[in-house]
């Protein structure tokens, strides 16, 4: 792993575990349909793959997700049953996070073996270049579901990102509020 990416808590990924997966799954559903609203060149960007399944796995947690853009579905899974999919990203949180907000390529991410990508890589890079267009902001995106909680949730993310060194926001458009 590069050094510059940081594990994520072990104790937040016990603390995961009990987590009952349908909430799990509907605050995903609701978030991931939020950022393809918000970012509707997404899916035109994927073209083709937008109906592909992409099973993320985050080593460091202990579910699976399976992201269908097309739908703007993405669920929670056990680890002991994975769902059937077309391509299958794994690797640290962090470097889902530091890829998804511009900090690292996802390409270096690659070679230098902190995600690994199998099945439809194609489909795989349709989904990075059409996530680097989009510019995502995890950040902005939940503080926008959050409604009223809005400025102390983004207060709270920058604790977070301070106390783990996760990068929790998109690193070319500034820093978090004070």
């Amino acid at each position: 792993m590069t050094a510059l990416l940081p594990r994520l808590p072990r104790l937040l990924g016990l603390a995961a575990l009990p987590l009952p997966l349908p909430p799990l799954s509907f605050f995903l559903g609701a978030l991931t349909r939020r950022m393809a609203t918000a970012h509707p060149g997404m899916l035109r960007r994927l073209g083709d793959y937008a109906g592909h399944r992409f099973l993320i796995d985050p080593v460091d947690l202990p579910w699976l997700l399976l992201l269908h853009p097309e739908t703007g579905a993405m669920t929670a899974h056990r680890r002991a049953r994975p769902p059937a999919h077309d391509a299958r990203i794994a690797g640290p949180m962090s470097a889902f996070f530091a890829m998804m907000h511009g900090a690292e390529d996802g390409d270096a991410l690659f070679f230098s073996r902190d995600l690994s990508v199998e099945g439809d890589t194609a489909a795989v890079l349709a989904l990075r270049n059409a996530m680097d267009d989009a510019e995502l902001d995890l950040s902005d995106e939940l503080a926008a579901l959050s409604g009223p909680l809005a400025l102390p949730l983004r207060r709270a993310l920058a604790g977070a990102e301070r106390a783990t060194g996760l990068i929790l926001h998109r690193v070319d458009q500034g820093g978090f509020p004070a």
